[in-house]
């Protein structure tokens, strides 16, 4: 006899229910009329055991939220972590076909169009967990892969359906290894190596020592962090404005889409000792923010550049890290 669809697996204690999680990812229970609906929209038939979990809970973030592997990925030498699960519909920021849903990575960051994803990850869409329908046609069990976008969308195999994915999910305190990370990266800040590209924006102005002056920046923000990420709060801000201006004295900046382009060798990107190792699209908002409130201008016959009196704001700002 057929064992029954999540058979003696206790949902009690599955899901965060938080307020981000009800906003952002879980939706009423979807109808028949609705799931045929998206299944026409992915062009995917969405497996059974998953469309059973959605119509207990449609979507949301598990309270285990990392899965083991056999080989190494972008995130961990033995495991992949989760942000949260995207339920069926279309209304949640995180569903299927929601505004940053499946649809979204495929038509937008170029993720392979073999399935339907399903997870989203820490890296703000650097990797993602997909259903994945290579081997078995758009009709068949999909398996659970990771799908790495830094690495040109290199799959790592996971579960050979959903059912065993859910099965598989452990608690990210299997791998707390926080503590001595934080004194790892705290250590690579300290006697790291920037990125060849900052090493030459240094040279443009010698009048403040930039090298100290990021190294100290960076190791209080890891310290109040607890890791190394740029995002939206002030020191990253800050973190911006000083890349900007050595990208502004070295190079001509004459759009927005070219600071897009030029940022990520600095810090963000690449073989660097000292590095984010990905970005979101903060530094963006960073830049329409200085852009609208005229903190950044544009050269009569160049390009962007901080104003007189912005420039005067950020150096006597970064005076307490030198």
């Amino acid at each position: 006899m057929k064992q029954k669809i999540f058979e003696d697996f206790d949902f009690s204690d599955f899901w965060d229910d938080s307020d981000y999680s009800l906003k952002e990812y879980v939706d009423a229970k979807p109808s028949d009329e609705l799931i045929n609906a998206i299944e026409h929209e992915l062009g995917f038939k969405l497996p059974n055991s998953y469309i059973e979990l959605m119509k207990l809970h449609n979507g949301g973030i598990p309270k285990k939220n990392c899965f083991p592997t056999a080989e190494k990925t972008s995130w961990s030498d033995n495991h992949v972590a989760i942000t949260g699960l995207m339920g069926i519909g279309r209304n949640k920021t995180y569903s299927v076909c929601g505004s940053l849903g499946s649809k979204f990575m495929i038509e937008e960051w170029g993720y392979p169009n073999t399935g339907v994803f399903i997870c989203d990850c820490p890296s703000a869409g650097h990797d993602m967990i997909m259903l994945d329908y290579s081997n078995c046609g758009k009709d068949g069990e999909p398996e659970v892969v990771h799908v790495d976008q830094e690495s040109d969308y290199r799959k790592t195999f996971l579960a050979k359906d959903f059912e065993t994915f859910i099965r598989g999910l452990v608690s990210a305190d299997v791998y707390d290894t926080s503590e001595q990370d934080l004194i790892n990266i705290l250590e690579k800040i300290k006697t790291g190596r920037f990125s060849d590209t900052l090493q030459v924006y240094f040279k443009k102005d010698t009048a403040v020592n930039f090298d100290k002056t990021l190294r100290n920046l960076f190791t209080e923000l890891i310290r109040e962090k607890g890791y190394f990420g740029l995002h939206g709060d002030e020191l990253s801000y800050l973190a911006y404005d000083i890349q900007f201006y050595l990208l502004s004295i070295n190079n001509t900046i004459k759009s927005r889409e070219q600071f897009a382009k030029e940022y990520p060798p600095m810090v963000a990107m690449g073989n660097n000792e000292i590095t984010t190792n990905g970005y979101a699209d903060f530094f963006l908002d960073w830049f329409d923010q200085k852009a609208n409130s005229k903190q950044i201008t544009k050269k009569l016959f160049g390009g962007f550049t901080f104003t007189d009196d912005y420039k005067r704001q950020l150096f006597e700002r970064i005076k307490k890290y030198e």
